[in-house]
């Protein structure tokens, strides 16, 4: 015997369902909020919403290693979190685009609410 599914409310739940994101982009969300998630490359970022800066004064400012910044960098880079530009040898990072300083901005808000 099937049991139905309870709705109290078929007209929220049809506006719900249009206006639902594919599942495509859920995905995509997840991988972003799980590499925010990581102390680390948490960090990272947020070092960056100050400006670029190369990958061995990000380690210095971090105290890490400029090999575990640059292996943290390129999981943001493969994210479009951060980008990056060649001058000479040097490689220096920025924040891909205005979108993730503002994101980066709300979390600290909520965080010091």
């Amino acid at each position: 015997m099937d049991n139905p599914l309870r709705v109290i409310d078929s007209s929220r739940v049809a506006a719900a369902r249009a206006e639902s994101i594919p599942a495509d982009d859920l995905s995509r969300m997840s991988r972003i909020f799980k590499a925010l998630g990581d102390p680390t490359r948490l960090g990272i970022v947020m070092t960056l919403r100050g400006g670029e800066m190369c990958v061995c004064d990000l380690a210095a400012s971090l105290a890490l290693t400029e090999s575990a910044v640059s292996h943290q960098l390129r999981k943001l880079r493969d994210l479009a979190l951060v980008r990056n530009r060649r001058q000479g040898q040097v490689l220096y990072y920025s924040l891909d685009d205005e979108h993730i300083e503002s994101l980066l901005n709300i979390g600290l808000e909520h965080t010091r609410e």
